[in-house]
Order: C-alpha cells, then sequence, then structure tokens
C-alpha cells in the first residue's frame, strides 16, 4: 500500500462531492444504435411508476463508478472504453456490470468480477488463466474513478492495484500491461470528455505499492490466451451438465 491519505480530510473532500450531486457521468454517448421503435407514452408512464414504487436495492448498491480500457483476449488491437458500475460485496470481492457509456442509452456489454490477491491464489491453476491483473491499470493512470476528489480515488486505486479482474463483453477480455499498449487516442478522447489527465493521474499514483502480478495472471502475455466460443456438440453440454 502506498502512503496513506487523511482520513477526516478524505471523508471531508467525499462530502463535498454528495453535496454536487452526481458527478463525471452523462458526457459518453453509446457508440451503438438499438434497433425498435421509440418508446411510446405508456411505456414512458409504466417506467415512471416502476421508478417510484419498485425496490431497486442490487442496483441502488452499485456505488462505485470506474472507466478504463480492455482489449478481447488473443486480439490486443480490439480495444474500447469500458465504463464499470461496481458493488463491493465485501474487502476480496467486487462485482461489476460494465456498460460502453454513462448516460442514459448506455448499452450493457459486459460484467466483471474483481478479487483480491488473497483470493486469487486460492483459484485452481487452470482459473487464474482467465483472469488479469490491475497494476499497471491503475499505476499509468489509465483506470479512473470519475467524480471523486483526487484524495478518493487515490486511497481507492490504493485498494485496487493489487487486485485481480475477470470480465467478459461476452467474450473474454484482458487488460493492458505497459505502456504503448493501449491506443492513445482513446485516452485522449476519454480525457477530454472527463476533464482529467491521465499522465497527471500516473504521477499523483507514483507513491503507490506496485506489487507483483501472481503467477497465472494475464496468461496472454505468454501465448496462453483463452476464450469462448460457440458449439453445437450436444454430446459436449450434456458431459458438462452431469459433472
Amino acid at each position: 500500500m502506498g502512503t496513506a491519505c487523511n482520513k477526516p480530510v478524505l471523508l471531508a473532500a467525499l462530502a463535498s462531492c454528495l453535496l454536487l450531486a452526481a458527478c463525471g457521468g452523462e458526457n459518453t454517448s453509446s457508440n451503438v444504435q438499438s434497433p425498435g421503435e421509440e418508446k411510446s407514452g405508456k411505456t414512458r408512464v409504466l417506467e415512471a411508476g416502476a421508478a417510484a414504487l419498485q425496490d431497486k436495492t442490487p442496483l441502488q448498491k452499485m456505488n462505485i463508478y470506474l472507466d478504463g480500457f480492455h482489449f478481447y483476449n488473443g486480439n490486443l488491437k480490439g480495444q474500447m472504453e469500458a465504463h464499470h458500475y461496481c458493488t463491493k460485496l465485501n474487502e476480496d470481492l467486487t462485482q461489476c456490470v460494465i456498460f460502453d457509456g454513462n448516460g442514459e442509452n448506455a448499452k450493457i456489454m459486459g460484467v466483471e468480477y474483481i478479487i483480491s490477491e488473497k483470493l486469487f491464489k486460492t483459484l485452481p491453476e487452470g482459473e487464474k488463466k482467465l483472469w488479469h491483473s490491475h497494476v499497471h491499470e491503475v499505476k499509468s493512470g489509465t483506470l479512473v474513478a470519475p467524480g471523486i476528489p483526487d484524495a478518493a480515488e487515490h486511497e481507492l486505486m490504493e485498494q485496487i492495484v493489487s487486485t485481480y479482474g475477470k470480465t467478459f463483453h461476452p467474450l473474454l477480455m484482458a487488460a493492458f500491461i505497459k505502456d504503448g499498449q493501449l491506443d492513445t487516442n482513446l485516452i485522449i478522447a476519454r480525457d477530454r470528455r472527463f476533464g482529467i489527465s491521465t499522465a497527471e493521474k500516473r504521477r499523483n499514483r507514483a507513491d503507490i505499492a506496485t506489487p507483483p502480478v501472481q503467477p497465472g495472471a494475464d496468461a496472454w502475455k505468454n501465448g496462453e490466451v483463452r476464450q469462448l466460443k460457440i458449439t453445437n456438440d450436444a454430446s459436449a453440454v450434456q458431459a458438462h451438465d452431469h459433472r
């Protein structure tokens, strides 16, 4: 862990941000045009009623917003920005829904599970090959928590730097592990929308410790690419179901 933030100052900064209402959103449009007709008046009325009357506790617990970049495992050129809305279930496990934007028309494109180094070490060797490290994302400044004060973001990144993620949208995804892999145009466009500087964040995180990546993670870098595929082999499905 890096230098600990001053807790009273951190809490005060978070309180100030809450008073300003939600920030760091509604600036990235979905890049997918959905087929279908516009919502009818009846649908909008039903939505308004549902919004007012239905409890949505699981969604309300998605109180962490992270913005970063992924690529399709085995295809370094298949890069994209990923907006993560996450719930921290406990100190070792976080679950995220990933969208292609942060506006009202954002499309769900995947999920990510984030676990601590402690849990990662307990995984079977074959399972570890499906997970990616977060060291470079944090230290490079390319993973951000839009809208929260710098002190709070720094504290959050100190927690994330030693974690591991498994991501599907819907293919197995991977994370960048060194400079020069991520398309700089993606970074420039993201920084412009959020009014931030990835380079400045990198400098501000220099004091965050750089944990060694655990063996088995980021397996693609060793040529061990894992990927999903669709099969019409019913016997294989039945065999899996009876394990």
